[in-house]
């Protein structure tokens, strides 16, 4: 009985005694690969550069509209229709817009920013979109021009109006005017982006005199704007969608 308790023990001393040497060697080895100074590593952290993205966002707030985001750094409510929906941050890159008005080289600007820029693209497309969707509506419910003859008494709906017309020459006229507004447009953002004048994306002074005076009603009213603007947007692209695959008559769905 005792040579086998003296066994046992034995045995269990040596599997202890080599564990330990497993241990220490496992220890050391990982020594070998540990950096020298933990001072060193601290100081290299401090001296890495400011992420971009800590400039696009602002991590203590949340997106009023995504709230697992943060919130998009210039999108803070004070723009009309502002929800804070942005969540690719696109409103946010760092970018001088003023290059796709005039070469850099011509002379120094102050610039335009991402987010004005956008504001200026939506507004404009927000304001074209719902003349289009009432002209194109008005078109296939019978309205002409009056006495606007041929060809435009013979276009059968709005879906083909494109191409009879580019089949008469008249879009070269089109174009031309389109352009012309486009001009007007890219001096007001010349202007702005010299800093000449103060202006908000999408303002041309149209219509201001029928503002009301008050700022909150200002706001309410621009808010509308931009809001009817957006779905008419997504409206246009509906409409031209179902009359492409066949519903051409107003209110373009069939069962």
């Amino acid at each position: 009985g005792n040579s086998e308790a003296f066994l046992i023990a034995s045995i269990y001393l040596t599997m202890k005694s080599f564990s330990a040497t497993i241990l220490a060697t496992m220890a050391a080895s990982a020594m070998a690969f540990a950096p020298a100074s933990t001072s060193k590593a601290s100081t290299a952290i401090e001296a890495a550069p400011d992420r971009l993205w800590n400039q696009m966002v602002e991590k203590s707030e949340r997106s009023a509209s995504v709230p697992y985001l943060p919130r998009a750094k210039g999108l803070d409510g004070t723009l009309p229709g502002d929800y804070g929906f942005d969540p690719f941050f696109l409103s946010s890159i760092p970018k001088n817009f003023a290059g796709f008005l005039q070469p850099p080289s011509w002379e120094e600007t102050e610039g335009i920013d991402t987010l004005y820029w956008m504001r200026e693209a939506e507004v404009k497309h927000s304001r074209v979109a719902m003349m289009a969707v009432s002209g194109w509506i008005a078109v296939d419910l019978g309205a002409r021009f009056p006495l606007a003859g041929e060809p435009f008494d013979g276009v059968p709906s709005s879906y083909l109006a494109h191409d009879i017309m580019v089949g008469n020459g008249i879009f070269g006229f089109m174009l031309l005017a389109v352009g012309v507004v486009e001009v007007c447009s890219g001096a007001a953002l010349v202007q702005v982006s010299k800093g000449e004048i103060e202006r908000d994306a999408g303002d041309f002074k149209f219509g201001s005199k029928y503002l009301p005076k008050d700022e909150k009603a200002i706001l309410l009213m621009k808010t509308k704007e931009i809001n009817n603007g957006r779905l008419a947007m997504l409206a246009f692209s509906g409409i031209a969608t179902q009359t492409a695959l066949g519903q051409e008559a107003f209110p373009y769905w069939g069962f």
